[in-house]
């Protein structure tokens, strides 16, 4: 058994060293990969059920955003949620997360400033949703700390 399987690497080690690779589509092709930006770079998924990988680049964005002003990398724990009603989860449109060792204040502040943002909440339990969706706040946990995300005016 274990010969068998060592003839089908070598077999597989021999066909794809022999694949002629074209060097101007190769040139090409590593020219559009450093144009374009990994967004994904930003955040890490809490757990590999977390489904993230539909999020369209406007939340992307946000989600870099988030963690340039933060410094730190966030954990996604929720992405798509295909049943959830009428939230933004369902449209893959939404993220919940958390960044360990920064305060919800500051992420609620980064939040806030992110281009195209819709949608910032909190929850309990430390979880801060973000979404391109329509603009609006919301705080489900009594404590209105979204409210220090509006500007002071001077009277």
């Amino acid at each position: 058994m274990r010969t068998a399987i060592r003839v089908m690497l070598a077999c597989l080690m021999t066909l794809t060293t022999q694949v002629e690779v074209n060097a101007g589509e190769t040139r090409k092709n590593r020219t559009a990969t450093l144009k374009q930006h990994d967004y994904t770079a930003a955040y890490t998924l809490q757990r590999i059920g977390v489904r993230a990988s539909c999020f369209p680049i406007g939340l992307r964005i946000i989600l870099a955003h988030i963690a340039r002003q933060t410094g730190r990398r966030l954990v996604i724990t929720s992405g798509h949620r295909p049943h959830s009603g009428r939230s933004q989860h369902t449209r893959c449109y939404a993220a919940d997360f958390r960044i360990p060792g920064v305060s919800e204040r500051r992420i609620l502040a980064a939040a806030a400033s992110a281009p195209g943002i819709g949608g910032i909440g909190r929850y309990c339990n430390g979880l801060v949703h973000v979404d391109i969706g329509p603009k609006r706040r919301w705080a489900h946990c009594g404590k209105g700390s979204l409210a220090n995300l509006k500007p002071r005016t001077k009277s």
